[in-house]
């Protein structure tokens, strides 16, 4: 089968098979996986995300860090290929998705059958692999932690990504007062036609002053809820924002720079500070994460939330989605598609 193989740690944008890329060269030779128990399920992969998490997991700057070689992991969709003896809920073709921490950047993947999520009607297998991991994310942040409510502010940075996208409708479904941060024109745009209240570019716009504006114009004290998966200076501005018993919710730190959140300040304002990993939710509240998509999916089928898939490629063309996601081209979701009718554009 073919499969995107990291043979060495170093820059996901160069292309599979260079002298200095880490990736091998893309080819057909790589063994298709067995089952390995009676509940495994074999997934012919129709798509799989590019999360930021995946571009530091090829550079070796994640938490997590597989040995090597691996074949990257991320969550992804496609059908059921082949089941165990054991396995009751799932057949042959049978459309699903999952997240993987490796191997979902090639043709086939096994998981366990508890770990696999049948994909409603209505709704394309691109669209469901990108939906887990950014939508999973944001609902659990929002709506299982910080407990978004109706009239509440939220102000998301880094909005025009997977998870900031995924985060303003998401504020919108709760009836949230939605600021989003972002940088350029056209992704201030598309986040004003999802619903977001107030948009600034972070570029040339001078965030905390805009935000203020708008504020004060809605007759408003300040942030209820900020959602953070950029880090940074534009993090430690953000903070002047926030009302007291304000919810910081940390995601990520895009910018490469960690911020530093005073404990003395927190305690003063009675902030929350909440630390999202949501990859271990698999592990230590499975029952949380599987309720969290199945009310994305549900809201998903009734057109409450929109999954935007900002550029596709095909497998052998995996540098250029990275390159893609480092250079802010990005709005929405990267994907990987396994079909071969599937077109690159940047």
């Amino acid at each position: 089968m073919e499969a995107l193989v990291v043979r060495r740690l170093g820059d996901p944008t160069l292309p599979p098979g260079g002298e200095a890329s880490p990736f091998a060269a893309v080819s057909r030779d790589h063994p298709v996986p067995d089952l390995t128990s009676p509940t495994a399920v074999r997934v012919r992969v129709a798509s799989t995300s590019l999360n930021f998490a995946t571009f530091l997991q090829v550079q070796g700057k994640y938490q997590e860090r597989p040995s090597l070689p691996f074949v990257p992991g991320s969550d992804y969709a496609g059908v059921v290929d082949a089941v165990g003896p054991g396995v009751r809920r799932l057949r042959p073709g049978d459309r699903v998705c999952s997240v993987a921490g490796v191997g979902s950047f090639a043709e086939f993947i096994v998981a366990d059958e508890k770990q696999l999520f049948l994909v409603p009607d209505g709704c394309d297998l691109v669209a469901a692999g990108a939906l887990p991991v950014a939508f999973g994310t944001s609902h659990l942040g929002l709506v299982h932690r910080a407990q978004l409510k109706s009239g509440q502010v939220l102000l998301v940075l880094g909005a025009a990504g997977g998870v900031g996208v995924s985060a303003v409708q998401i504020g919108k479904v709760c009836g949230a007062v939605v600021i989003a941060v972002a940088r350029g024109t056209e992704k201030l745009q598309y986040l004003k036609s999802i619903g977001a209240d107030h948009v600034i570019d972070s570029s040339k716009d001078n965030v905390i002053e805009s935000a203020k504006f708008f504020l004060k114009a809605r007759g408003l004290k300040g942030v209820d809820v900020l959602y953070d998966p950029v880090g940074g200076k534009l993090t430690q501005d953000s903070l002047k924002l926030l009302n007291w018993g304000a919810h910081i919710v940390v995601i990520g730190f895009a910018s490469g720079d960690v911020p530093v959140i005073r404990a003395n300040v927190a305690l003063i304002k009675n902030w929350t500070v909440h630390g999202l990993y949501w990859g271990s939710y698999l592990i230590h509240r499975p029952a949380v994460l599987i309720d969290s998509l199945n009310e994305l999916f549900s809201w998903l089928s009734k057109g409450l939330i929109k999954v935007q898939i900002s550029h596709t490629y095909r497998l052998a063309e995996a540098h250029l989605a990275f390159a893609a996601l480092r250079d802010r081209k990005v709005v929405g979701k990267v994907m990987i598609v396994m079909d071969s009718s599937a077109k690159s554009r940047l």
